[in-house]
């Protein structure tokens, strides 16, 4: 059962996230949940030298379009992870025991 349900509050009320989750003394979970997926299925990914390795890090042949650029997978799990930059993070993931202690000690300190 969500915050909003529990403490019957409409959909339209503006601070739901923040305030009915820390009245309710519960931490929000779900964003860890899918990082915690995204680099499972990137270490998944990584060792292998195919396509689904060059879209996940972004080295596509061509022109890139016009404006800002959106955020590479790759750049916010380095973020999340504290690997520094990228590069560290494409590394880890060729040693499985590096890599899974990278994605648990993340979790563990949350988002």
């Amino acid at each position: 059962m969500t915050c909003r349900v529990s403490f019957s509050v409409g959909l339209r009320y503006q601070d739901w996230p923040c305030d009915l989750c820390g009245n309710a003394h519960t931490t929000r979970l779900l964003i860890s949940k899918i990082r915690k997926r995204q680099a499972t299925f990137f270490g998944h990914v990584m060792p292998r030298e195919k396509l689904e390795n060059l879209v996940t890090t972004g080295m596509l042949e061509g022109k890139r379009s016009r404006g800002k650029q959106r955020e590479k997978l790759i750049e916010g799990l380095a973020d999340w992870l504290k690997a520094g930059k990228s590069l560290e993070a494409i590394e880890a993931t060729k040693d499985r025991k590096k890599w899974r202690t990278m994605i648990a000690n993340a979790v563990k300190q949350g988002t």
